[in-house]
């Protein structure tokens, strides 16, 4: 016989003899009918009265006796069959009747054995991407892909805040604060890599205080997110404040919150030197002063995306001057005015006023919509009513992004989110940077606050605008796979444009000749350049966790295949390229410090169980360091 079929003996609602043996009463009463017994019975009328007898015995039983077993039935469904049970008595007898006399169907034709159907009819996912032990193993590559360049930042820019590979060197070009180190160590943590969550935890006892006392300038955004976020995330990870204890490598958790707590300290100046709520971009470590940026702006984003840590920081603390400092900087925002909740990419430290009308959610624009939700997630969303107008904003925000920056391609109507550079009565722009594929894990996280769909709809917490913004969120997505997919070398560029009625480029495609969407998306010589981004594989490990989607999984194995393939380079670590759309594809020569602390961290938990550090107990920074989410109110 050829592959079995693909459903089991419970799920044939008929006797067939090949499928289920016949049971002991009815092989009974074959016999006795067909034996020369019987006939010696209805020779007489005794007999035929008592065969009269058996035959009607013989139907009750068969009709008041459920002999077919029982089906896999969904949660919804039990409940429904409850609800109804008792109501529809007599409709369950006469359907048994029906059962009865109804001629038993022809088997189903047998289903490819690689292939199962889904419940909407229009994806069909090999069976075999629904195999534990393969993801496992694909989960296990990500974590040798680490390990790998983990080893090259060791051997060639340890204590350095980021390796350049083809070089074999290091570089300080944040601060000077071994911003790599302190990036990569939760991921280690996660991934259960014990060697090097200790050699990374003992630089950071030996010699980080030193560096934050002794260096010069930093910015306030990047140092927040990356040196201080991933110091209160190794700070919960390793016990601290009776955080998950993943990793017994490493100091004492004392010594991460120390190290953030004198961090802190010295970062707070950005906020206290300013004449407004808004934070000046520059900070002095060694004398604790700060000063703005040249221009004397700040970045929008920036100055709106240090709450996360601020707050939990106070919160370990026991210290509340942090977070109060730094949420001033979100409730002076409220009051600024806003196009449908959109804001310029640039506000002034000295007016506390935006400056300028471009809006875009790509670079010094992303995580300010991002942490409006996240901060408020952070809470314990109802629990804290003092903070709801920050949900408030995302919403209206979101509102905003559906009717003012999104847009269809031509000619297969990828969604993309588009750019106003001067403001709501300029032109649009279908410009779109590789950071905005930040935006539908967002979406899917605002939508169900963490929980799967499933979930959140079982407890009736979708509304409308949710579901559309869930919706909005799998179209983006596509849009954000589709630019890697639609490259030479399979890696996404940092910027597209897009096609459309009013837009048009020849000549900009991104080399793969047999991709659908080859005409859709346009991709300039200046924007080439791939820098091992998360975004994308952040949001389909987002999108994987609520959605419960494989596609999303093996969307992020071909991008993880894509990195392995050009960006790793032989004598240790990964590097940037030049140009994604030729191959081989020229280095960059610089491995930033968010491909250990981000991009190979969602791959790893993107391919993991979905209980490790799940969306309802967490919120991951912009930096991709995991946050307790305050449920104790």
């Amino acid at each position: 016989m050829s592959n079995s079929l693909p459903y089991s003996r419970k799920d044939v609602d008929y006797d067939n003899a090949k499928f289920r043996h016949r049971s002991f009463f009815k092989v009974i009463t074959q016999s006795f009918l067909t034996s020369n017994r019987k006939r010696d019975c209805i020779s007489c009328s005794t007999g035929k009265f008592l065969f009269l007898i058996l035959i009607f015995g013989v139907a009750y039983l068969m009709l008041t006796h459920d002999t077919i077993p029982s089906r896999v039935v969904s949660r919804d469904q039990v409940f429904g069959i409850r609800k109804n049970e008792d109501n529809n008595s007599s409709t369950h007898d006469a359907g048994r009747l029906k059962k009865f006399w109804r001629r038993a169907p022809r088997l189903p034709p047998q289903l490819p054995p690689d292939t199962k159907v889904s419940t909407n009819g229009i994806n069909h996912v090999p069976a075999t991407l629904d195999d534990k032990s393969l993801w496992i193993t694909r989960q296990q590559k990500v974590k040798e892909a680490f390990t790998y360049a983990w080893s090259g930042y060791k051997k060639y820019a340890m204590g350095y805040d980021e390796l350049m590979p083809v070089s074999q060197r290091g570089i300080d070009g944040l601060g000077g604060l071994g911003a790599t180190v302190v990036d990569a160590l939760d991921t280690a943590m996660m991934m259960g890599i014990d060697e090097v969550v200790a050699e990374a935890g003992s630089w950071v006892e030996e010699h980080l205080a030193q560096r934050i006392s002794e260096k010069g300038q930093v910015n306030l955004f990047e140092t927040t997110i990356r040196v201080l976020g991933g110091l209160l995330s190794a700070y919960h990870l390793s016990g601290g404040e009776k955080g998950m204890n993943i990793s017994h490598a490493g100091p004492n958790p004392s010594v991460y919150l120390e190290t953030a707590k004198n961090l802190g300290d010295r970062l707070l100046s950005a906020f206290t030197s300013s004449p407004t709520p808004i934070p000046f971009s520059d900070v002095v470590l060694h004398d604790s002063s700060a000063h703005p940026a040249p221009g004397g702006l700040s970045s929008t984003s920036e100055v709106s995306t240090l709450q996360l840590e601020f707050n939990y920081l106070s919160s370990v603390s026991g210290d509340p001057k942090y977070g109060m400092e730094a949420m001033k900087v979100m409730e002076h925002i409220k009051s600024l005015p806003k196009i449908e909740g959109l804001v310029p990419i640039y506000i002034s430290p000295d007016s506390g006023q935006f400056i300028g009308q471009n809006i875009r959610l790509g670079s010094r624009g992303d995580s300010y919509y991002e942490y409006l939700l996240k901060v408020w997630l952070q809470s314990g969303t109802s629990s804290d009513k003092n903070i709801s107008y920050l949900y408030d904003m995302y919403k209206e925000a979101m509102n905003g992004v559906r009717h003012r920056l999104v847009q269809k391609t031509v000619p297969n109507g990828l969604v993309f989110v588009g750019e106003l550079p001067a403001g709501k009565d300029g032109a649009f722009s279908p410009k779109m940077d590789h950071l905005v594929c930040f935006l539908p894990g967002t979406l899917a996280l605002g939508a169900t606050k963490g929980l799967t769909r499933k979930q959140a709809m079982a407890n009736n917490m979708l509304n409308s605008e949710d579901l559309e913004n869930l919706k909005l969120a799998e179209d983006l997505a596509k849009t954000c796979y589709e630019m890697y997919s639609v490259t030479s070398t399979g890696l996404a560029p940092e910027i597209a444009y897009f096609h459309t009625k009013e837009f048009s480029e020849q000549g900009h495609d991104g080399g793969n000749k047999s991709s659908e969407y080859m005409h859709d998306i346009i991709i300039r010589p200046a924007d080439r350049h791939n820098l091992l981004r998360p975004e994308t594989v952040e949001s389909f490990f987002v999108l994987y966790r609520i959605t419960e989607d494989l596609k999303y999984r093996e969307w992020g194995w071909q991008i993880f295949e894509a990195f392995e393939k050009y960006t790793k380079i032989e004598t240790g670590g990964y590097s940037s390229l030049d140009d994604v759309t030729v191959i081989p594809p020229p280095k960059r020569d610089k491995m930033e410090t968010f491909f250990l602390g981000e991009t190979l961290k969602y791959l790893y938990l993107l391919f993991g169980d979905i209980s490790h550090i799940p969306l309802d107990k967490f919120v991951f920074n912009t930096e991709a360091h995991p946050i307790p989410i305050n449920l104790k109110k």
